[in-house]
């Protein structure tokens, strides 16, 4: 059996202060095989974005990591100088933000920042890049892309833009996407395509890909496997079928449970109570208890490691054979 494509191991991200040390994200672990599709998935604040940051080398500072390993087809890159990183930055790492106009400078011709990149990672020349370009905006579904290519990011519907963005994220055939929030800003409609872009891709590429969202929908539609975090902590990972199925933390069956059901009568939606602690106020022992109805005694002293349930693995003091009660 092959390694994995991304290994991540108790990957630690820390903000310091004046007053304090912040720990973001807290000894997560998980990994990606080439041409698989991992939903990370949780509350804004959760920690989703900054691993994924981690991982490309763009934690702004004073983030930082500050332990763990991530390791890249073999070759640990989270300890690489930056000339270094920035050689895997778009050749075989590449990044879809949220907000196409985060990556698309809106003075220059979208095809001269196809081109561009393209060149920056493969050795054409103009017309070949050009005839590139092309070919990766006709892959991605935009219409017409000889004509197209020669229009600004502006004259582009937030849909039509959004599929720049991954065809510009495409340029260097990368080994793995991190899409972070990649349909958040669109309608229904056009998430729908975006998501069976992405699919498309991870079959017929084999790309990699870590889809960053909030949305358990996009999750359902979209990945092989999910991690659910919560406080910078990963509470439940598995295979997305079952995990929907059959959540086993609680935390993830509060998500599930939120989540209206066209077969529902109930006038109100289920809700978790309270918020995610701040980085400054996380609880002892399981970050989650002070909100779930099922904690009990070893949740307030001792943080539950991620346990075997199935084929599911939940940081869950329920599953625990053994308690520390220390």
């Amino acid at each position: 059996m092959s390694e994995p494509l991304l290994q991540v191991r108790n990957l630690i991200i820390e903000f310091p202060t004046r007053k304090e040390l912040l720990r973001a994200v807290d000894e997560i672990s998980f990994d990606i095989k080439a041409g698989e599709i991992l939903g990370v998935v949780g509350e804004s604040g959760a920690g989703k974005s900054l691993t994924g940051a981690a991982i490309i080398g763009l934690l702004e500072p004073p983030g930082r990591i500050a332990g763990g390993e991530i390791i890249f087809d073999g070759q640990r890159i989270d300890n690489l100088e930056h000339a270094d990183i920035q050689k895997l930055r778009g050749k075989r790492i590449a990044m879809i933000f949220q907000d196409p106009l985060t990556s698309l400078n809106p003075l220059y011709r979208v095809g001269e920042q196809l081109i561009e990149t393209i060149q920056t990672h493969l050795p054409l020349n103009n017309t070949h890049a050009r005839k590139r370009a092309i070919e990766l905006l006709d892959e991605v579904g935009i219409p017409a892309p000889e004509t197209r290519i020669d229009g600004y990011p502006h004259q582009f519907s937030g849909g039509m833009r959004q599929r720049v963005v991954i065809a510009l994220a495409l340029a260097a055939e990368p080994d793995l996407i991190i899409a972070d929030e990649p349909t958040t800003a669109l309608d229904v409609s056009v998430q729908a395509q975006i998501i069976s872009l992405l699919k498309t891709l991870c079959r017929d590429r084999g790309t990699a890909v870590m889809l960053i969202t909030h949305d358990m929908g996009v999750i359902a539609e979209t990945a092989d496997r999910v991690a659910v975090l919560y406080a910078g902590q990963i509470a439940e990972i598995g295979n997305t079928r079952d995990l929907i199925k059959s959540p086993k933390h609680p935390y993830t069956n509060g998500l599930m449970s939120s989540i209206p059901s066209m077969e529902s009568v109930e006038d109100r939606l289920v809700q978790i109570p309270g918020s995610m602690p701040r980085l400054n106020a996380i609880p002892d022992g399981c970050s989650f208890h002070p909100r779930c109805s099922k904690a009990f005694t070893p949740c307030t002293k001792s943080r539950a490691p991620l346990i075997d349930v199935g084929d599911a693995r939940a940081a869950c003091w329920l599953y625990g054979a053994e308690v520390d009660n220390g």
